[in-house]
């Protein structure tokens, strides 16, 4: 069976040529959207294709109807091809029944690959160069242990405002309350009222 998939914008003047193409192309039902291609949600797209079975072909006017980014047309059509469905790209005779067709899938198929691995390489390359600064992940401290022993040794100094402290360190009062919660306990000498660090930063 032959379903088509007409999207058109609300700036489109003539829609109605979608609608006559897919016609012709033999579509026995068809699906149309009024939505901008960007859009991650297509619900009349997600309706043809839940309806459409094993052996099914889906009939659109032009590739950039069924998908507005080369990611959203991989994941579409990778979609297509698990299930078993064909695809049809009236303007540019893509025909997935043809050798030709089958051929474009697998070359969609293979980009999707590729990207999905370009992404892990990079994540672990990220991953990778977080350790090597020495942390495993999360936004970096604002303040290391030299800047907690130099606020502390500060601090000490009952005419020295917490304000001034964190202007010194390059950060907010707010932050250095977070890292020296009891700050001037720990001037008068209760270490043990100190705060631990937050794991993560500010």
């Amino acid at each position: 069976m032959l379903i088509g998939y007409a999207r058109v914008s609300t700036r489109d003047q003539k829609p109605h040529l979608q609608r006559d193409a897919l016609q012709a192309a033999g579509c026995e039902r068809l699906f149309e959207e009024t939505a901008s291609g960007a859009r991650r949600e297509r619900p009349e797209l997600q309706a043809a294709l839940a309806f459409m079975r094993a052996g099914d072909s889906l009939v659109v006017w032009k590739l950039d109807r069924l998908a507005r980014s080369t990611r959203q047309l991989l994941e579409t059509v990778e979609l297509l091809e698990q299930r078993g469905i064909g695809l049809k790209i009236l303007t540019q005779n893509i025909d997935t029944a043809s050798a030709g067709g089958r051929l474009i899938f697998t070359v969609f198929s293979a980009i999707a690959e590729f990207e999905r691995e370009i992404i892990r390489e990079r994540t672990r390359a990220g991953l990778e160069a977080a350790r090597a600064r020495g942390r495993q992940g999360g936004r970096p401290r604002a303040l290391s242990e030299k800047d907690l022993k130099q606020a502390r040794a500060l601090l000490a100094d009952p005419d020295i405002t917490v304000a001034e402290v964190a202007r010194r360190l390059g950060v907010g009062p707010s932050t250095l309350y977070r890292y020296l919660p009891a700050a001037r306990h720990a001037a008068s000498g209760a270490e043990p009222l100190l705060g631990v660090p937050p794991s993560g930063g500010a």
